[in-house]
């Protein structure tokens, strides 16, 4: 271990009980979205943020565009820590870091109460401890142990704290960005530890109705199936994701587009024809394709399909747009320090690679911004049950992911 990092890591190792009850004390606050009431978690972490001396900005989104959104509250967070003298980042870099803290609700299936932050075998269970509350603690310590230790005198370091990553980030960073509380030269996001994730895939999301005729179920000719006309769209839908396997993409972590009905519903009872079937899509795109594109070609197939079948007509909705992440040439810095930081606390080469999810981190990139995604959690989602029953972080990933950011930090400010 160098030594110039030795004391950064010490503070970490002495602290380290304290991050751990910082995190417990973010899970045990619900954020699950939806319904995405989130401002009281906003306010629980400025209150244990102030206990620090970080006093939290709180920008409240308004309630009409949040409701509007289908949500019912979002306060995202910023704490502003410059280093210079006189206030400022001094002609230094500022560094954002970005996690976000609403979730998917929990689901059925859990052995671990999902709230309760439950510490079993170096584990600790709960919604968003490995995404990405988890990374509300390893950020804000890494940040404790920076200014503690090393002291910097110029540059600066934000905290942003939002609650929009799963509706999409447009009421998050998007909204702060667009208000233009905040303009970084560099931004981490949350992520995981063994990875540094410098792309990732873009996501069209579409709400499908399906109309036909209600008839009763005795005489069904005197209607017109909606499902049956449902049932020809999916079908052609799915037939589509054999097309994308021979669509590759170039970046190392992404494989090829594909498609997902993730909900259906429609008709009124068993004895009924059904009038109406509604079923939502979720088409995932390499940062190569153009997003216009595949949109077109999505409503292209649906419109075939339906045109197959007598009498019925289809409404199609969009629902999420989001744009791959595409690196952006000053993210270089960001990556050597953590590529390097990770391989000397993990013991493994730390890769460079794409993911084939979707992130709030790409608004940052569209507004010009370089960023990567690194932070607190194991190798893979699978591993670490996020958006399933008994998500957990391995601790020890936390304390190490924590080194690696403070240490990281210590390096670009200099």
């Amino acid at each position: 271990m160098s030594s110039t990092y030795q004391p950064l890591d010490a503070w970490i190792d002495q602290h380290f009980d304290e991050e751990v009850r910082f995190l417990q004390a973010l899970v045990r606050v619900p954020t699950d979205t939806p319904p995405g009431n989130n401002a009281p978690h906003a306010e629980r972490t400025a209150e244990l943020l102030q206990a620090f001396g970080y006093e939290a900005e709180r920008h409240p989104v308004p309630e009409a565009e949040v409701q509007a959104y289908g949500m019912e509250s979002i306060t995202n967070l910023i704490v502003r820590r410059p280093y210079a003298p006189d206030g400022t980042a001094g002609g230094g870099r500022t560094v954002a870091l970005n996690a976000h803290g609403d979730v998917v609700p929990p689901g059925e299936g859990w052995t671990h109460d999902p709230y309760g932050g439950e510490i079993v075998d170096g584990k600790i269970y709960g919604r968003a401890t490995a995404v990405s509350k988890s990374d509300f603690a390893s950020f804000t310590f890494a940040l404790r142990a920076l200014e503690a230790v090393a002291r910097p005198t110029k540059g600066a370091v934000e905290l942003h704290f939002t609650y929009d990553e799963e509706f999409g980030g447009e009421l998050g960073p998007g909204w702060l960005l667009r208000q233009g509380l905040t303009r970084p030269d560099l931004l981490l996001a949350a992520g995981f530890s063994y990875e540094v994730v410098t792309a990732h895939n873009g996501c069209l999301q579409m709400e499908v109705t399906v109309h036909g005729k209600m008839a009763h179920a005795a005489i069904p000719h005197t209607g017109v199936d909606a499902l049956q006309g449902a049932v020809a769209i999916l079908n052609a839908l799915y037939a589509q994701n054999a097309k994308y396997q021979q669509v590759t993409s170039k970046v190392d972590g992404i494989e090829h587009p594909y498609l997902n009905v993730g909900r259906i519903e429609g008709g009124t009872n068993t004895n009924v024809v059904p009038g109406k079937v509604v079923f939502k899509l979720d088409r995932r795109m390499i940062p190569e394709e153009n997003p216009a594109e595949v949109e077109a070609d999505i409503r292209r197939v649906i419109a075939e399909a339906a045109a197959g079948c007598a009498g019925i007509t289809v409404d199609i909705k969009r629902l999420l747009l989001a744009n791959a992440m595409q690196p952006l040439a000053g993210n270089a810095p960001l990556v050597a320090a953590l590529q390097k930081h990770g391989e000397e606390l993990f013991g493994q080469p730390i890769p460079a690679m794409g993911t084939p999810l979707y992130t709030d981190v790409r608004l940052y990139g569209e507004a010009g911004i370089p960023g990567v995604i690194y932070g607190a959690g194991p190798r893979t989602v699978l591993e670490s049950h996020a958006k399933r029953a008994d998500e957990r972080l391995d601790l020890e990933d936390l304390r190490r992911a924590t080194k690696v950011v403070a240490r990281t930090l210590h390096d670009l400010l200099g």
